[in-house]
Order: structure tokens, then sequence, then C-alpha cells
């Protein structure tokens, strides 16, 4: 492995290529993630290069646009076709210089390829320095069966559920009503849905297993929700989340006014730092690196359930992980150039 190695003494400008977008269906959060990330380095003085990982650099022209515009919004040229199954992001990586010339890759990839370990094993065999989790721990956080299965192993409380496609009238029975269907891997809550009913369980189904994606089913839990973001070693200020609906979905994460995240959350200090000491402990399990978050349900009765961790969250200016940082006293820029300098060893 190539990536851990310096940067240089404290202070140097680094070389940062920002690698975003990609060809998953988490395409356009990551563009909105990548292009906030390398603003945010530039305003610390470093020299930044944005890299679209499915179509290659990225003009100026097109990142002020997805600045300006916000997620989706934006018109961006898309991946170019190719032979099926096989990744753009491939001749990318195999291709692009400022990849192989910067100090550090920053990942700002969602979903797909650019989460589950693929794109990381791609640069470490290109021989790329980059921030972030490795290939396994990758892996590990994406498959949110075998998640569970470590999660459960290890003695971290976790809902009980259903990996692969099952009769509604058999995931009811053993999972009961409402229950979580959701793609296997994944993330941002695409095509998560609450279902209370077999009826509805079905539907959910055929929804979450397009595209030939692995469907899981989860027990739900309902109480309040937290996350607590990892940075380096640390545990941040836990972050309390309130949807405004009983699901923290996909329009509550990207919406503005479809959610109440309160950071820190207003919780005793006993019960931060359990959130905080088992959210180090899933990090660590997953053999994730430089920065993570962890979500935790607590149920009315006072037990903690945790339900994911993810190896690459979001990384804009208003996601989870930058509002544990700034509850902690490091803004946004800052919180991207202690990634980077993470990267670099």
């Amino acid at each position: 492995m190539t990536r851990n190695v310096g940067c240089g003494p404290g202070g140097e400008r680094l070389r940062v290529a920002v690698l975003m977008g990609g060809s998953s269906e988490e395409r356009e959060v990551s563009l909105a993630s990548g292009c906030e990330v390398a603003a945010a380095l530039r305003s610390r003085g470093h020299r930044v290069t944005s890299i679209d990982a499915a179509v290659g650099v990225m003009a100026p022209e097109i990142e002020r646009r997805i600045l300006e515009s916000g997620i989706g919004r934006a018109e961006v040229p898309g991946p170019p076709e190719g032979p099926p199954n096989v990744l753009p992001e491939r001749a990318v990586i195999a291709s692009e210089p400022a990849l192989a010339e910067a100090d550090a890759v920053f990942v700002a990839l969602h979903g797909g390829a650019g989460e589950d370990g693929t794109i990381q094993r791609l640069l470490e065999v290109s021989g790329i320095r980059y921030a972030g989790s490795g290939p396994v721990a990758c892996a590990l956080a994406m498959d949110k069966d075998l998640t569970k299965r470590l999660l459960r192993d290890a003695g971290v409380a976790t809902p009980d559920w259903i990996a692969g496609a099952a009769p509604g009238g058999e995931v009811v029975e053993r999972l009961g009503l409402p229950v979580i269907v959701k793609p296997m891997s994944g993330g941002s809550s695409v095509r998560l849905t609450l279902a209370r009913s077999v009826r509805e369980v079905e539907a959910a189904t055929v929804e979450a297993g397009g595209g030939g994606d692995v469907v899981m089913y989860e027990a739900y839990v309902e109480g309040r929700e937290f996350t607590v973001g990892i940075l380096g070693e640390e545990a941040l200020p836990v972050v309390e989340i309130e949807p405004v609906g009983e699901l923290f979905d996909f329009e509550s994460k990207y919406e503005p006014g479809m959610a109440v995240e309160t950071a820190p959350a207003r919780i005793p200090d006993e019960l931060a730092g359990a959130l905080q000491a088992e959210a180090l402990k899933v990090h660590r399990l997953l053999r994730m690196e430089h920065f993570s978050r962890v979500d935790f349900m607590m149920d009315t009765a006072g037990s903690l359930w945790c339900l994911e961790a993810n190896a690459l969250p979001g990384l804009t200016g208003n996601s989870l992980l930058p509002k544990a940082a700034r509850a902690a006293g490091l803004g946004f820029p800052e919180m991207c150039e202690r990634i980077c300098l993470l990267g670099c060893g």
C-alpha cells in the first residue's frame, strides 16, 4: 500500500485531487460533496483539481454551476457510454495525471464502486495516495448484512434483519410492522421504505431490488436517532436527528427544512459518552480510517441500537459529519484539510 506517505512539513500547501461524481445512483450527491470539498480546500490555500471519477477533470464553470444550483439541479455531463459492466472510473483513474501527481486524493464518492472498495483498490493498484478508508473497510461498511453480522458477533446491538428478498408475510411474521425495506448496499437512504403492511412490504421489495440489488429488511426501532462522526481516532460530538416525517429518508437528508439536526445533541454526558465509545468501536471493528460516521437509534426503553456505518459519509457543508466537526470547533475547510493530512500519513 502506497497511500500513507509524508506530504512535507506542516503548513505546506498540498496538491489535492478531489474525486467525485462517478457512475453510481448517488452521483449527484457526490458531485455536491466534492465541489464543496474542493472549494473548502482552495480557501485554505491548497492547489486543487476537481475530477469527476467517470468523466475526468471538471471545468471550473461546471463546478460553479453545481455549487450554485445544489444537489441534482445543475446540468452536468454524465458518464460516457461504454461496454456493459465496464466501469468508466477505471479509465479515468488509469489515465488522469492529476491523480498520480497529487499529494493526496480526497475521495468524495458515494455509493456503487466509489464506496464499496472498488475505486480504492484501483487507486492502490495504480500507486495513488488517497484519504479515507481502504478497500476492505469500504466493502464491509457498504454491505449492510456483513456489517450487522460483525456488529452482532462483537456484542454491538443492531436491529434484527433478513438479507435477501422474502415473502411479505414471512418478513412481517419475523420482524413485525412497520419494517424498513432497503437495498443491502447503498447510501443516502436511496429506495428506502417504511412499510406498514404485507402489501407495502412486497411493493417496497420491488423498489429496493431495482437494478438487481439485494434487498434487506430491518426491524423498525421507534425512538430518538443519533449519529457520531469519527475524525482520525477521535469521536466528534453526537448529533441528534429529528426528521419532520417518520423517517430520515433521502428527502429529509437533502431538502431544506425536512429535518432538525442538533449538534451537539442535548443529551446527558453519560449517554453522549456511550454513543461515542460505541461509534469508535464500530469504526475500528470495520477497519475504517481517517473519517467515518456511525448511526444509532435509542428506543423508548433507553437501549442503543447501531443501524449502520458510513465509510464515506456526506461531505457538503450542511452534512452531518461537518456539523459534528463544527460542534467540536472545527470549521468545514479545516475539517477537509485535516482529512487530507491524514491521507498523507
